[in-house]
């Protein structure tokens, strides 16, 4: 195809990642850790107010070690969001623990504060939360909070698509007990691959950097008194997270304005709406997307078709984890209110997310937004 490839959301790179990673090279410090590291560990604490950050190799390995520090053994239940990448739940699995799948609301697509209630009144064992700010949209957390308060329950804040997020004027990521934050490819900033476990307690870093590295006891021989991980992020990886973390109020408002672009050019056509956004915080806007009501002029595969055919990458939503063969057997849990209504599903089946790249030329946006309106109108 000879037309420009138009992508969902690829890296940006500005030439500061090179300076930091330079320095590594020109030091010989192409090894796991190092300053770039430790550097980029207290940038990002500074930056989300976070006690201690801990960079490791992705964030999954993030969620993996929130799940080890909160405890999880074999059958413990966890209760997990639904409608979400199934890197939030894996790490459930890996403990040999059970999940419990919790549906998502119509007003962030988030956690349902309600199901949450319910999945709670059918698992008063539950020993943990994993909640999901999906897309860049901040969850209700301060009544998902309140409820796991209440209950003595570990709250793990998964804003692996939220950096830069806020929630009534604090970090996503650092509104829970464990917050995770990722830096893959295609997020608001990478370090090509790798993420971050946030906590409030310094003592908790030093066993996530413990566990991070084999659980080597410090001794002159290796000593091991724990089973470990080989999880920690590279000095290099960490240098290009710290050139990236300087361009990461460029990036969040060009994505912001992705949404905006969205949001003006389909105002007012049958059937179509944004995203929604949380009233009380504040949307990175990491991947724009959009809801297909019955009356819309074209379906999700429809449109994600016109586009493909014009060389422009889009992508469905999420497919709900309850709807995933590997998790078929685990129970899924909806808000008693909604009368039967499984919102993850119904987002799943009528949404798609639009091309978000913040390299997008006016002539790129012009291309996307002719077919989004020659199939909606």
């Amino acid at each position: 195809m000879d037309k420009k490839k138009i992508w969902l959301s690829s890296p940006t790179m500005h030439g500061d990642e090179q300076r930091f990673v330079q320095e590594a090279f020109d030091t010989n410090w192409v090894a796991p850790l190092g300053p770039n590291v430790d550097a980029f560990e207290k940038e990002v604490a500074a930056y989300t107010g976070s006690v201690a950050a801990c960079a490791l190799d992705s964030g999954t390995a993030a969620i993996h070690l929130a799940v080890k520090l909160a405890g999880i053994q074999e059958k413990d239940v966890v209760l997990c969001q639904d409608l979400t990448f199934s890197a939030s739940c894996n790490p459930v699995m890996y403990e040999k623990a059970t999940p419990v799948f919790v549906d998502s609301e119509e007003d962030t697509w988030n956690m349902s504060p309600e199901a949450l209630e319910e999945a709670l009144l059918r698992h008063p064992e539950a020993k943990a939360v994993i909640v999901v700010h999906l897309y860049g949209t901040p969850a209700k957390m301060d009544a998902i909070s309140s409820i796991c308060a209440s209950r003595g329950i570990v709250l793990i804040e998964d804003a692996a698509e939220a950096m830069g997020s806020t929630y009534q004027g604090k970090s996503c990521g650092t509104l829970g007990d464990y917050g995770i934050l990722s830096f893959n490819g295609n997020k608001i900033i990478t370090t090509s691959g790798g993420g971050m476990l946030l906590t409030h307690d310094e003592e908790q870093a030093k066993k996530v950097r413990y566990l991070a590295t084999q659980a080597r006891e410090p001794r002159p021989y290796y000593h091991h008194t724990t089973v470990g991980y080989n999880y920690r992020m590279s000095n290099i990886t960490a240098g290009i997270g710290r050139g990236q973390l300087l361009h990461l109020q460029e990036h969040l408002e060009k994505k912001q304005a992705i949404y905006r672009m969205y949001e003006e050019a389909l105002k007012g056509l049958p059937g179509v709406r944004m995203n929604p956004m949380n009233p009380k915080g504040v949307a990175n806007n990491w991947l724009s997307g959009i809801y297909l009501d019955d009356d819309a002029k074209a379906t999700p595969m429809q449109i994600l078709e016109a586009l493909q055919a014009e060389n422009i990458e889009s992508r469905p939503i999420w497919k709900p984890m309850h709807l995933q063969p590997v998790f078929e057997e685990y129970e899924f849990v909806k808000d008693p209110k909604q009368g039967g209504r499984d919102i993850s599903a119904e987002i799943f089946a009528r949404g798609l997310c639009l091309p978000s790249d913040i390299k997008n030329t006016e002539e790129d946006n012009e291309r996307i937004l002719r077919i989004l309106k020659e199939m909606l109108s």
